[in-house]
């Protein structure tokens, strides 16, 4: 994968992110205090590392909150959400899950 193409694909899924349509929560987040301000985390998210981002994808992140450590993660599927896309293909659906670190 080219780097140009890896640019385009964070800015895609950066995007997604800050919008926050196609949010999953599992079971575990849904229990935690102050759920809309952990989603603002999410939405605005840029923490974005070598260790953590490695592909420079923009599709992962992790961090803190009230004592619980949370991850987040776009997946990419075909419109029938039966297999993964293209990420950049028009016709990609993305959704993106937040859930404890225990859940993953």
């Amino acid at each position: 994968m080219s780097t140009k193409l890896l640019s385009k694909e964070a800015k895609a899924n950066d995007r997604f992110r800050e919008l926050g349509f196609g949010i999953t929560l599992t079971q575990g987040v849904h229990g935690l205090k102050n759920v809309e301000g952990l989603l603002h985390i999410v939405r605005n998210y840029n923490d974005f590392t070598e260790k953590n981002d490695p592909y420079g994808e923009h599709d992962f992140g992790s961090f803190n909150w009230y004592g619980k450590k949370i991850f987040w993660k776009i997946d990419y599927y075909n419109p029938s959400f039966s297999g993964w896309c293209d990420p950049l293909s028009d016709n990609c659906k993305r959704v993106l899950t937040v859930m404890l670190a225990s859940e993953y």
